[in-house]
């Protein structure tokens, strides 16, 4: 890897990010402090590119199988929510199927999505929960977006994050979350514990993969 190290870790902010691999043409750093990998910011996919990608996702709220899968993020969640708690589904792509299980369930949900639900009242609201599936890892600017989240999210309110959690640098160059080409930033379970801690918030991990962060009641 000849490139510059990039001079902080885009997840928690800590500098000096040590270089993890190059594969493909693209470079992947390293955080000592939130455990985080992430590609070069420098090759990052344009908007457009991703724009394309993303039409291709096929996600329909009435497959089986889809809701299967996002009910390991649903289920947990669900058991921890009052009744009629208000929710955003951040990031829910052309078929919100999250957010209509968690309507069926009860809970009046917004929307918002950066290219197919591009609704800025969306986030002039406060919530009582946050969901975020299979969004984190595309964020650019993942410590931004995790500051916009917070401020979204009313005291004592829920954030649920399902990302695949990186486990094994030995194993990340052939790893096929790396290779969609999106997908820019990979996480650890230690990182949502990490940046849960640096807030103050809780962090629990009910199944592999999805991270359920409480904001406190009280700052």
């Amino acid at each position: 890897m000849t490139r510059e190290p990039p001079a902080h870790c885009p997840v928690c902010g800590a500098p000096d990010p040590a270089p993890l691999l190059s594969v493909a043409g693209r470079d992947y750093w390293a955080c000592a402090a939130c455990e985080a990998r992430f590609l070069d910011p420098r090759q990052h996919p344009s908007r457009a590119d991703e724009h394309a990608h993303y039409l291709h996702l096929q996600n329909d709220a009435a497959e089986p199988g889809y809701r299967r899968f996002l009910a390991r993020l649903a289920e947990p969640l669900l058991a921890r929510l009052p009744a009629g708690a208000r929710g955003l589904d951040f990031g829910c792509g052309p078929g919100p199927a999250l957010a209509a299980m968690l309507r069926e369930a009860g809970h009046p949900m917004a929307l918002y999505d950066p290219v197919f639900h591009p609704e800025p009242t969306a986030l002039a609201e406060c919530y009582d929960f946050i969901t975020c599936t299979e969004t984190a890892e595309h964020f650019h600017r993942p410590a931004e977006e995790l500051e916009r989240l917070d401020g979204l999210l009313a005291p004592g309110g829920w954030l649920g994050i399902m990302t695949c959690f990186q486990t094994d640098d030995a194993r990340f160059s052939d790893w096929h979350y790396r290779r969609d080409p999106t997908h820019v930033v990979f996480y650890r379970a230690a990182t949502w514990r990490y940046l849960a801690a640096a807030r103050g918030w809780s962090c629990e991990i009910p199944v592999k993969d999805v991270a359920l962060l409480r904001k406190p009641l009280h700052a």
